[in-house]
């Protein structure tokens, strides 16, 4: 695991509650290529909610463009497709031209096509984000600043690579790159011992008897077509490949380096340097989950909810089969926090979530939806099932004997009936919840079809059968 990634890790679990973010280190600077500011501000507010720390500059014309770049430095580029007599693809080539590497994340304005991505992903674009889908853009441009620092830290290693055979026999040395020369075709040559220990071998005069192309890449057809690709473009690009240890398991290892020639100019092989990024990848994985995760509760955040929404609107709409989203609002949580603390109010929406996360199937997303409000959505689900599962977790939480007493409100919203969009049945949803909050305060069920359903504290085990049929 790369020092970087883990200093990054242990910040943002450092991190206060209320204030971590993607990236904890340091605010990213951004320049926002769009004619309109308004567009912009959505574009903010997204990476805000995740809790990307940034600061934004803002260019409307070629001119401005150009000025920014040169009187600033940039983390990201984010750039609309379509600009006033210029395009998205004019704003790439012209950030291609400057010697300082800025990451270039497109922000369409339609549904992104197939091909217009692939052609700017070609072109060096980082990433491809269409504004029906902004949820998208603050992984987009997590993941853009870290391939960057990614090949920062390669290019340095290589430019340090070329500077002397010596500064090479150093690195031979060190036990955390592996270093191996083989011939054209993948055959090992020369290696030193931490290419040997990440392979899984005691010595590197093992290697020797060894192809990396055929014996070594886990994938028997991928080792010998890269070995040919490398071949036509003289050197190696950073590469990410599955690998074979002696014992049989598997380690994931980043290959990049650069040709060899002998006396006569003729090609004899390559130099290559291998990482074991099999850690990097899990902090990685990590790392996603906490940007798509609630710090407090654990359970999902409200990016991650609209996700899960609009998976399972496209998803209905495909199979003609309905889904339920459930709003639960912890009714009371202000007089918690002042009759018995804001530790006592966090762990009260702890035992929320704890009973949305337990009593549930799993197949169903539970999340915060904000303050003292969670969604609860559930796959292939029709209002009646909807509610009886409200109910049974009402009843769960009322019979958890802690002290204060929890008392909750929900609402049910159905796709299609209630909404055919994100925002529509989640607004549903919270009509549905605030009618019930406008009765009797207890726990209780408000659904528009339904009318208002008591849960009471008792009986749990009849009604626990009753959703164990339904779903």
């Amino acid at each position: 695991m790369s020092q970087g990634l883990q200093t990054g890790l242990r910040q943002y679990q450092r991190a206060p509650t209320a204030g971590r973010a993607i990236h904890t280190r340091r605010q990213l600077r951004l320049l926002c290529v769009d004619r309109n500011p308004a567009e912009v501000e959505l574009w903010l507010q997204e990476l805000r909610r995740a809790q990307v720390a940034v600061r934004a500059d803002l260019a409307q014309t070629r001119e401005e463009f150009t000025e920014r770049l040169r009187s600033q430095s940039y983390d990201v580029v984010l750039a609309e497709d379509s600009l006033s007599g210029w395009t998205g693809m004019d704003a790439l080539e012209l950030l291609r031209g400057r010697d300082e590497e800025i990451p270039f994340v497109l922000v369409t304005n339609t549904v992104l096509r197939a091909d217009i991505a692939a052609e700017f992903i070609k072109e060096g674009a980082s990433d491809c984000v269409d504004k029906g889908h902004l949820v998208r853009l603050p992984l987009a441009v997590a993941v853009a600043v870290n391939q960057k620092s990614l090949r920062e830290e390669r290019n340095r290693a290589q430019k340090d690579l070329r500077r002397s055979e010596s500064h090479y026999r150093a690195l031979v040395e060190n036990p955390i790159y592996g270093i191996c020369r083989c011939t054209v075709d993948g055959k090992f040559l020369e290696g030193n011992q931490a290419m040997a220990a990440m392979l899984g071998y005691e010595s590197p005069e093992e290697l020797l008897e060894l192809n990396l192309a055929t014996d070594i890449i886990h994938d028997s057809a991928e080792g010998p077509q890269l070995f040919e690709h490398y071949l036509r473009m003289s050197r190696l690009d950073r590469a990410e490949v599955r690998c074979k240890r002696k014992d049989g398991t598997s380690v994931e290892v980043a290959l990049s380096g650069r040709e060899v020639r002998d006396d006569q100019g003729a090609m004899g092989g390559f130099e290559i340097i291998a990482m074991d990024v099999t850690e990097q990848h899990a902090v990685e994985e990590q790392l996603r989950y906490l940007a798509a995760s609630d710090p407090l509760t654990g359970l999902a955040n409200y990016r991650r909810l609209t996700e899960v929404l609009d998976a399972e609107i496209r998803r209905s709409d495909r199979s003609g089969r309905p889904f339920a989203v459930l709003l639960f609002d912890l009714d009371g949580l202000k007089q918690i926090n002042d009759r018995w603390g804001h530790l006592a109010g966090n762990r009260a929406l702890c035992r929320l979530a704890d009973s949305l996360r337990l009593h549930c199937r799993s197949i169903d997303t539970a999340a915060r939806y904000g303050g003292d409000e969670f969604a609860l959505v559930l796959p292939e689900t029709q209002e009646r099932t909807a509610s009886l599962a409200a109910r049974r977790i009402c009843c769960r939480l009322a019979d958890d004997h802690q002290e204060p007493a929890l008392y909750v409100s929900v609402g049910v919203a159905v796709h299609p009936d209630s909404g055919k969009t994100v925002e529509n049945l989640l607004r549903a949803a919270d009509e549905a919840l605030y009618e019930a909050k406008d009765g009797r305060k207890d726990l209780c069920l408000q659904s528009a079809a339904l009318g208002k359903l008591s849960a009471p504290t008792n009986g749990s085990d009849r009604r626990n059968r009753e959703w164990a049929r339904a779903t």
